[in-house]
């Protein structure tokens, strides 16, 4: 296994795990690592791995870019809505609202009525999502909501979960979505993994 040979490495490992508020021994223990191999890692003792990278920057819910301090000015930081392309999927059509590459995805979907309704899903990370026009039918395990535009839901995605259009005409909602947590928490709805959620 080849090792990243870059002293910006070890500072930023460090800062990274940091601001994600994990010990020392919460972010190895994660990435199954020891303590002490960690804490080598982070004072540039030893150098990682790049499969040891991309497990931090999973748990950091970063990219493996940021880890190793690569920056690019902006970003993508503002999406223009002449810039979301609408793309279907499983019947759906979602239109990217935010950069790739960052520890969430945002997503404006419209959903058609009926359309996947009976599938649900269970994997780990976070959803957020907020009713613009129509009605969402969201079972969280054994519990049904009825969402009317305006409203929101936040909640793990480790409950099973079901979204469904309750009107006739469909249901407009933004929706976001942690991607790292674990390289399933993309494919949340539809067929097509990484892009619907």
């Amino acid at each position: 296994m080849s090792s990243v040979d870059l002293p910006a490495v070890a500072p930023q490992l460090r800062a990274l795990r940091r601001r994600a508020a994990l010990t020392l021994e919460a972010a190895a223990g994660a990435a199954g690592l020891s303590p002490a191999h960690l804490s080598r890692l982070e004072t540039g003792q030893r150098q990682p791995s790049l499969p040891m990278l991309l497990a931090l920057a999973r748990i950091y819910g970063t990219t493996v870019s940021e880890l190793l301090g690569e920056t690019v000015a902006d970003r993508d930081a503002v999406v223009r809505a002449a810039d979301m392309e609408p793309t279907a999927a499983g019947g759906w059509t979602y239109r990217q609202a935010g950069a790739p590459g960052r520890g969430m995805q945002a997503l404006r979907l419209h959903v058609p009525h009926g359309s996947q309704g009976d599938i649900v899903r269970v994997h780990p990370g976070e959803e957020w999502l907020y009713v613009l026009q129509g009605r969402l039918r969201l079972r969280l395990g054994d519990t049904t909501h009825l969402l009317a535009p305006g409203d929101s839901a936040h909640f793990d995605s480790l409950t099973p979960h079901r979204i469904a259009a309750e009107d006739r005409d469909g249901l407009e909602l933004l929706f976001v979505h942690t991607l790292l947590q674990s390289p399933t928490a993309a494919l949340c709805l539809g067929p097509d993994p990484g892009v619907m959620p």
